[in-house]
């Protein structure tokens, strides 16, 4: 049975990515048939699905930053969005319902609201796929839509939390000191290396330290998973674990979309009831423009993160789950908000394909914020007397900030993405601003860029100095490049493409040494002796 489930699966999954779908589209398609054709789910697929929620939840705490959530626009404007699309949608569903459309006529005002509060999330799984696609997860949009989803997914585990309906025993109150064991966590990490043990710990942390300890004081599994990820985010190795997690997770959430689709047989009412959901989805859109653009952001910015959260949620599929098991929600609601999370990521996937070009068509339609009144993250970029611009300021680009500087004066303007990196150069009197140089949306920001003589390409990695080339070649600019690399062909490569001055950094830092050496010791070598 679990064979003919996966085989299904992954037959659907592949046609829908043939179709430029996500393949989530296409698991949910399986359950469904497989549903019509007299399937039932199994323990083994219950069991799997809920170990993709708990790891999806652990990944998730991995990748958070806390500053991150602090900043107003993203704590306030995601409990705006879900306050007020929740209170839309129940309005909108409460005239269908007056309407006389069958399966909602039954459903009370709790109900109502259940519902709205499971349509307002967005998908953070389509939505990361989607910037990941596009290049642009560190675009100011991207980063905000992220800050959202994030804050959406909290609200979804409190909810989850909440639901069981089970207050926590008196001894919960001790989980206040998984901080103070977060050294031991560390130390932990360090020491498993890497391979299997990585994706060992991963499952032990998020799935004992987490789930079963929060469990084990009568909260919900799924909050330890995500605490637990929270407290190991700060780690060196948390982005490679996460990394090293994810097929295990997508693998066990393509149970969970198969096991949403095989709890109900999809019925004609179903799928009436999610074309009145996908009638609403354009007001949710419009909703996130309206909040995002509200803090000042630009309006490209706020288009453009809108359409990334335009669609429904697998949150919103979990919530709903859980709503049917409580016995919440009839399996029709289900199974139509099952469909509608389905179509609207069909809708949304080739939204944000043309993203940009849908853009350029409505922005002559959409209304700008004065310049000096955009919020500071999305203000346009002026170099101003800066005769030098050096993308990325690490070791490689603060030794050429400062060395210019000591020859020529205030002549430089550094750009770094690390903000608390950019705030660190600004208290020692450097001229740094944050951007991400690799990213399309930076450079849309940099205005008057006539006064820049040369480029300095010093990102720590290859990949990220290639792609800020790009950028300026395609900007069509005319001064001077020049670029690290960590390896001969990489500096072959830069040369290649036009770049006035390409530097092997380890040659040039040996060579360095040895110069330093001489100067600082200034050794008396005997000549050699000819043989």
């Amino acid at each position: 049975m679990e064979l003919l489930f996966v085989t299904f699966a992954f037959i659907s999954g592949l046609v829908a990515q043939k179709l430029k779908l996500p393949p989530l589209v296409g698991f949910l398609a399986a359950g469904f048939i497989l549903s019509i054709n007299g399937f039932e789910s199994n323990e083994l697929l219950v069991t799997l699905a809920d170990l993709g929620v708990t790891l999806l939840l652990f990944t998730i705490g991995l990748k958070l930053n806390v500053r991150t959530l602090t900043r107003k626009e993203i704590w306030l404007g995601s409990t705006l969005h879900n306050l007020a699309s929740t209170l839309v949608f129940v309005l909108a569903l409460g005239v269908f319902k007056l309407l006389g459309i069958s399966s909602l006529a039954t459903l009370d005002l709790n109900q109502l609201i259940l519902l709205g509060f499971a349509l307002s999330f967005s998908s953070t799984v389509f939505a990361i796929k989607a910037l990941q696609d596009n290049g642009e997860m560190n675009a100011t949009y991207g980063t905000m839509a992220i800050g959202i989803l994030i804050m959406q997914d909290i609200f979804a585990v409190v909810f989850l939390t909440a639901s069981t309906g089970k207050f926590p025993e008196w001894y919960a109150i001790f989980l206040f000191a998984l901080p103070f064991v977060r050294p031991i966590l560390y130390r932990l990490l360090d020491s498993v290396g890497h391979g299997e043990m990585l994706v060992l710990f991963g499952m032990v942390a998020a799935l004992v330290f987490g789930a079963a300890l929060f469990e084990l004081v009568g909260m919900k599994g799924d909050l330890g998973a995500l605490v637990m990820g929270m407290l190991l985010a700060g780690h060196s190795k948390a982005s490679e674990l996460s990394k090293t997690l994810f097929n295990l997770k997508e693998l066990f959430l393509v149970c969970f979309f198969l096991n949403i689709g095989l709890s109900e047989q999809p019925t004609s009412t179903g799928f009436m009831l999610a074309i009145v959901f996908m009638l609403l989805l354009p007001l949710k859109g419009i909703l996130y423009f309206l909040i995002i653009n509200g803090f000042k952001f630009r309006a490209r910015t706020s288009f453009l993160a809108s359409l990334t959260l335009f669609n429904y949620s697998e949150f919103g599929l979990i919530v709903g789950g859980l709503a049917y098991k409580m016995g919440w929600m009839s399996g029709e609601i289900l199974v139509g908000l099952a469909i509608a999370v389905a179509l609207s990521f069909v809708v949304s996937a080739p939204l944000n394909r043309f993203g940009h070009a849908l853009y350029r068509r409505s922005s002559k339609w959409l209304r700008e914020h004065a310049e000096d009144k955009l919020h500071h993250q999305d203000r346009p970029i002026r170099p101003g007397s800066a005769q030098v611009l050096i993308l990325g300021m690490g070791r490689v680009g603060t030794g050429a900030y400062d060395e210019l500087t000591s020859r020529h004066g205030p002549i430089c303007m550094g750009v770094e993405m690390r903000e608390e990196t950019a705030d660190h150069h600004q208290r020692h009197n450097r001229n740094v601003i944050t951007g991400d140089a690799t990213d399309s949306d930076f450079w849309e920001r940099i205005l008057d860029t006539g006064k820049v003589q040369m480029v300095l390409l010093a990102m720590p990695h290859n990949k990220g100095n290639q792609i800020a080339l790009d950028q300026l070649r395609s900007r069509n600019y005319q001064g001077k490049i020049a670029a690290i690399a960590e390896y001969q062909d990489q500096v072959d490569g830069f040369i290649e493409q036009g770049v006035d001055a390409a530097f092997d950094i380890y040659r040039e830092a040996g060579s360095g040494f040895a110069k330093h050496v001489c100067e600082q010791l200034t050794p008396h070598f005997e000549p050699p002796q000819q043989p």
